[in-house]
C-alpha cells in the first residue's frame, strides 16, 4: 500500500512539473504583452524603456522610464494598494516628464461589480479627476491626493468610497515613485488620508 501511494504521488508530482514547464513560457509572454499594452495606454510614443524597481510602504513598485530619440518621453509607474474593497488594486499610471498625468490603466481589481469595478470604465470620475493634470496643483491633504469625503478634490465613484480611496492610494504611491525617479525626491509614507469610519465596511 505504501509503495502504491508513493508511486501515485511520484507520478502526480511529475505531471504537475511537466504542466508547469509547458505553461510557464506562455504565461510569461502573456504577462509581458499585457505590460507592453499598458505602457502604450499611458505613455506617448517611445522607442524603449528602462525599468527601476522600488519599494514604497513595503509594496513593490516598478517605474518605466520611456525614451524617444534619446530624450525622456515620460514615466509609467506600475503601482498597487492593498486597500481595495475586494483586495489588491494594481494600476499603471503615466506621467509626462514635467509630472502631468497622461492616463491611468487599471491592471488588476476585484471590486464589487457595478460599483468599484467602474474604476475601469473610460472617463470614470476617478480618472477624470487626475488625467491631464499636475497632481501638485490639486487640493491635497497632508501633501497627498484624497477623495472629496476626506477633504480632497478627487471625485469618488458613486457608492464605492472604499474602492475610490484605494484607487487614490495607488495613484499617490505612483506619484511618489515618479518624483523619486525623475527628481530624486525620497519616497515617504503615502497612506491616503481617510476617515476612521469605513461606513460599516460598506462600499
Amino acid at each position: 500500500m505504501t509503495a502504491v501511494l508513493f508511486g501515485i504521488t511520484l507520478v502526480a508530482s511529475a505531471g504537475v512539473g511537466v504542466v508547469n514547464r509547458i505553461t510557464e513560457e506562455p504565461i510569461a509572454k502573456a504577462k509581458e504583452a499585457a505590460t507592453i499594452a499598458a505602457l502604450n495606454e499611458v505613455l506617448p510614443a517611445f522607442d524603449e524603456t528602462t525599468t527601476e524597481a522600488l519599494s514604497i510602504d513595503e509594496l513593490p513598485i516598478t517605474v518605466y522610464t520611456a525614451t524617444k530619440d534619446d530624450e525622456v518621453a515620460g514615466y509609467a509607474v506600475e503601482t498597487m494598494t492593498k486597500k481595495g474593497f475586494g483586495g489588491n488594486v494594481r494600476l499603471m499610471v503615466g506621467f509626462t516628464p514635467a509630472g502631468e498625468v497622461i492616463n491611468v490603466n487599471v491592471l488588476e481589481q476585484s471590486e464589487t461589480p457595478g460599483l468599484g469595478t467602474k474604476m475601469t470604465d473610460e472617463g470614470n470620475p476617478l480618472l477624470m479627476s487626475v488625467k491631464g493634470q499636475q497632481l501638485a496643483d490639486k487640493q491635497l491633504v497632508d501633501g497627498k491626493l484624497a477623495v472629496k469625503k476626506d477633504g480632497g478634490d478627487v471625485d469618488a465613484l458613486t457608492a464605492a468610497t472604499i474602492s475610490s480611496r484605494a484607487y487614490v492610494d495607488a495613484v499617490n504611491r505612483a506619484w511618489a515613485a515618479y518624483k523619486q525617479v525623475s527628481a530624486g525626491e525620497p519616497a515617504v509614507d503615502t497612506a491616503t488620508a481617510e476617515t476612521e469610519a469605513q461606513e460599516g465596511g460598506k462600499q
